[in-house]
């Protein structure tokens, strides 16, 4: 008896590294990878042009860019211009000022309805639990807790005509090895976008890019986003 083939994945997709990482690894599934990336009034908007790039590359069933105007309801230095971005690093056991209220149960949400919509039984999302900036909604015990809500809070989940997951592959991964994974599984590391600021190439001074040089520093690879970005200056 052959099997069905997989149910697809919705990949939220930010345009960074990590979840271009994750839409690398979902892509080898052989099941259909829909992507959804959301403008949520982050300063780094500059990040959605990376992830339509992305899906292009990658040729995603569909790939829903959806404009949801929330950011003058969360109150973040991520959503507020007038609220300096951080940069003398992330320090243990302090939640930092890009904290993002609720911002990964907001996403989730949408990717669940996205996922029952289109029949897909996967959510990829890329949090990571070790070279993180402390939020709260990036640890192992949150992403299992909302899994349980996929399973008990939809029509598909009741039924059983689908078991939902949340993947989080890069949870428990340092940067340094986040960057040797897709090293491998050929990210186009040029077409991602990490830095805060948003502007016309990365700050190299916020704590997204400094977590971003320490990755690829450590993996010993040169990250093509600097090397393009100082040809720039010169």
């Amino acid at each position: 008896m052959t099997r069905p083939p997989p149910a697809g994945s919705v990949v939220l997709l930010s345009g960074g590294m990590d979840s271009a990482t994750c839409l690398a690894l979902a892509a080898k599934r052989g099941a259909p990878v829909y992507a959804l990336t959301v403008g949520y009034g982050q300063r780094h908007v500059r990040e959605l042009r990376s992830a339509r790039a992305l899906a292009r590359r990658y040729r995603v069933a569909d790939h829903a860019v959806l404009q949801l105007p929330i950011g003058p309801l969360l109150e973040s230095a991520l959503t507020r211009r007038s609220r300096p971005l951080p940069h003398s690093g992330v320090r243990a056991g302090t939640i930092p000022s890009t904290y993002v209220p609720a911002r990964n149960t907001i996403l989730l949400s949408l990717a669940l309805g996205y996922a029952e919509s289109r029949g897909a039984d996967r959510i990829y999302l890329g949090a990571n639990a070790i070279d993180y900036s402390g939020y709260p909604d990036c640890r192992p015990e949150y992403l299992r807790a909302f899994q349980s809500l996929a399973r008990l809070a939809t029509k598909a989940g009741v039924e059983g005509e689908l078991r939902f997951r949340v993947e989080a592959p890069l949870l428990r991964k340092s940067k340094a090895e986040i960057v040797r994974l897709g090293e491998r599984l050929g990210v186009p590391w040029a077409l991602t976008w990490s830095c805060y600021e948003g502007g016309a190439r990365p700050c190299e001074r916020c704590d997204s890019c400094r977590l971003r040089a320490k990755g690829f520093a450590e993996a010993g690879i040169v990250d093509p986003m600097v090397r393009r970005s100082a040809a720039r200056r010169r």
